[in-house]
């Protein structure tokens, strides 16, 4: 089981922790007061407040004997950077993830012994981004990986009679009707490669293809209830 530490309150810390919170990690919050600690505490986690400046007191916690990772989540940058020299000194094999709040100081943390580090407002643009170019993925990614539901891809065949004979892939809109994301196509008169359903060519469907596709369960069998009702019809 791995130990991790996470120093610094913040929304941050919170979200990680929660995250991480199952059988096989052991979970220690460590804030630099009492009133950090206690927050904490009332949420279920194991917490303590320490001086991180005090290298006895990490040691105290583990660092140095058996903490296999720490998050730096101190809300100033001079706080992660001493944190992470010290830690480093301490322990030359531990994993040490720290956030950033100045771009210009990331440098400094991966200098100090960082092994990686978190900027914020780089996965803010780059999400924004994604919401914009690739909307669609966004959407089913937000659904699945980072929500509540289970991510799976499924291979449908296309019946005879369907209704999805002679379909453009581009006119399908799977995601807005299904909550899916079609990967490609597998053209059985072609072979069994499987033709991507973005950046090739356009293709139209017909009995035998095999539409591939990635999505929650729920979705998947909608649409395959959907394949069979209709071809049935």
């Amino acid at each position: 089981m791995k130990r991790i530490a996470i120093f610094g309150y913040s929304i941050m810390s919170v979200a990680v922790m929660t995250r991480l919170r199952d059988d096989k990690y052991q979970l220690l919050f460590v804030g630099q007061d009492e009133q950090e600690a206690m927050l904490m505490a009332d949420q279920g986690f194991t917490s303590q407040a320490i001086d991180f400046r005090n290298d006895d007191e990490l040691k105290a916690i583990g660092i140095g004997r058996d903490i296999d990772v720490i998050f730096c989540f101190f809300p100033t940058d001079s706080d992660n950077v001493f944190l992470t020299i010290s830690a480093r000194a301490l322990d030359a094999n531990l994993t040490i993830i720290a956030v950033v709040d100045d771009p210009e100081s990331a440098d400094k943390l991966l200098a100090a012994g960082a092994d990686k580090i978190i900027d914020p407002h780089e996965i803010c643009g780059r999400k924004a981004h994604e919401m914009l170019a690739r909307a669609d993925i966004s959407t089913i990614l937000d659904n699945t990986v980072f929500g509540q539901h289970d991510l799976n891809m499924a291979q449908i065949e296309i019946p005879p009679g369907s209704f999805l004979q002679n379909q453009a892939v581009s006119g399908l809109k799977l995601n807005a009707h299904h909550n899916l994301i079609l990967l490609g196509v597998v053209d059985k008169e072609l072979g069994n490669g499987l033709h991507l359903a973005v950046g090739e060519q356009e293709h139209w469907l017909a009995e035998g293809d095999v539409l591939v596709v990635l999505g929650t369960a729920a979705g998947i069998r909608a649409f395959k209830e959907e394949v069979a009702r209709v071809s049935g019809g």
